[in-house]
């Protein structure tokens, strides 16, 4: 009987969360008819049907995460079709739409809206194109847990019932023996939401009490450690349950601390920037429907930088480090609770006006939940802008595998020293910004990353009110 399988949906993505199913046993579906929404690290996407037929079996319940090619579903009357195989998400043949998700991705401190016309350094947020790679499900081989302080003694691992790795390891981490929850899944399989429902009732702590006291270690055994018992709960508090693009962040920025990490902060003298911004604002306006950011002419300056200094453009792997030809600035966004980076391909191509465009495209279409998994990859370099929170100086992290990533921050009228003789100076108040430069310092060192944003520097600096923007 033909069965709908996992897709691999990206390269590096090893497993998927059932988000919701957008059929029912019963109804019937058309070949590449969106089926089901599936959520990575990456991106949420409406996975096709591969063939016609009669959904008559849902195999995986929303909120479980199985690993790629597992059977999800099946699909009767389909016979003439079973042979061929699931068609990818990305498939020309059968185009799905997606979702902003992370990854994936790194990333510094929130920043809002991009392309704000009321704001004009409002702007993105991050997780990176390429994210980190996801981790197979662990093996479901009972192995037994340390018990929680004040949680269920009896293993979680140990329950042979149906379930996922996903659900085993949340209940091991909430000291829930799973044989004690009432499954909601397909033929009494425990999701997730069993397994939290049972920790917001308190079934854990009241199961605690009956749990047999843990037999006495083997001399010489040395017994696992337990993690670190959560703080008592208080009247007031609520647990707010990580979305899957919190776990997918999670799990990034956990990936991003093992690699090493150095900064570099430059301050840039913004006058002609906000000159130019100024002279051209009212007639860029009229003329596109849009407004012109900062945003857009700080990509500029990037990418101008990067051509040049091709160290920065690229990914650490284990092969070693690789030095990308094409140029794709990733440009962080915020959404609802969670960041994600499309990728303007070919970005060093673009006049400041068609990075402005494209910024506020992607952006557009992230929060609105368009975007597909082609804009969210192949990034090679990262721009964070975190001054539209107010922020002075932002230490961001690298979005892995890139080797790059770099911050714009407030805006700010501040007093500077300016030469107005070979020997003298004078007090002036200018418009200054400061830019931090996280870079891979397995890739690339500190004189050749010093070189990159003095490059970036440099050209924001030369900028006035006659700098072309078409």
């Amino acid at each position: 009987m033909p069965k709908v399988q996992m897709p691999q949906l990206g390269e590096s993505v090893a497993e998927g969360t059932i988000g919701k199913w957008l059929k029912k046993p019963g109804d019937h579906v058309d070949k590449y008819e969106p089926i089901v929404e599936v959520i990575t690290d990456k991106v949420n996407a409406e996975v096709p049907s591969p063939f016609e037929g009669t959904l008559t079996e849902i195999l995986v319940q929303e909120g479980e995460t199985v690993p790629n090619n597992t059977d999800i579903a099946v699909i009767e009357g389909a016979a003439a079709d079973a042979a061929a195989a699931p068609a990818p998400a990305d498939s020309k043949s059968a185009p799905t739409e997606a979702k902003p998700e992370p990854a994936a991705g790194p990333y510094g401190a929130g920043t809002g809206p991009g392309g704000s016309d009321e704001s004009p350094q409002r702007s993105l947020e991050q997780p990176d194109a390429q994210p980190a790679s996801v981790q197979a499900a662990p093996s479901q081989t009972a192995v037994a847990a340390p018990t929680k302080p004040g949680g269920n003694g009896a293993s979680a691992a140990a329950y042979s019932g149906p379930t996922t790795p996903a659900v085993r390891r949340l209940a091991r981490e909430h000291g829930v023996d799973l044989s004690m929850v009432a499954g909601s899944g397909h033929g009494g399989r425990v999701t997730r939401e069993d397994v939290m429902k049972f920790v917001e009732s308190g079934g854990a702590q009241a199961a605690a009490g009956k749990a047999p006291a843990a037999a006495p270690a083997a001399k010489g055994a040395s017994a696992p450690s337990a993690p670190p018992a959560p703080s008592p709960v208080a009247q007031g508090d609520s647990l707010k349950t990580a979305s899957p693009m919190r776990k997918a962040i999670a799990a990034q920025m956990t990936k991003a601390l093992a690699i090493p990490v150095a900064y570099t902060v430059v301050e840039v003298d913004m006058s002609g920037v906000v000159a130019l911004r100024e002279a051209t604002k009212g007639t860029y306006a009229s003329r596109e429907g849009i407004g012109l950011t900062y945003d857009a002419i700080v990509a500029k300056a990037t990418v101008e930088a990067l051509k040049t200094h091709a160290d920065l453009n690229g990914h650490y792997t284990d092969e070693g480090h690789w030095r990308r030809a094409a140029v794709n600035l990733g440009i962080a966004v915020a959404v609802d609770d969670g960041l994600v980076v499309p990728v303007i391909k070919d970005a060093d191509r673009l006049s400041v006006h068609g990075l402005n465009r494209q910024i506020r495209d992607l952006a557009d279409k992230a929060r609105a939940g368009k975007l597909s998994l082609d804009d969210i990859s192949g990034g090679t370099f990262t721009l964070d802008n975190t001054g539209w929170t107010g922020s002075l100086i932002t230490q961001p992290i690298i979005n892995a595998p890139q080797v790059g990533i770099l911050t714009m921050e407030s805006i700010v009228k501040r007093p500077v020293v300016v030469p107005t003789s070979p020997t003298t100076d004078a007090i002036a108040v200018k418009p200054m910004m400061y830019m931090c430069l996280g870079f891979d310092h397995r890739a690339t060192d500190g004189a050749q990353a010093g070189r990159f944003i003095a490059d970036v520097k440099r050209w924001l600096e030369a900028v006035d009110s006659s700098t072309a923007v078409w």
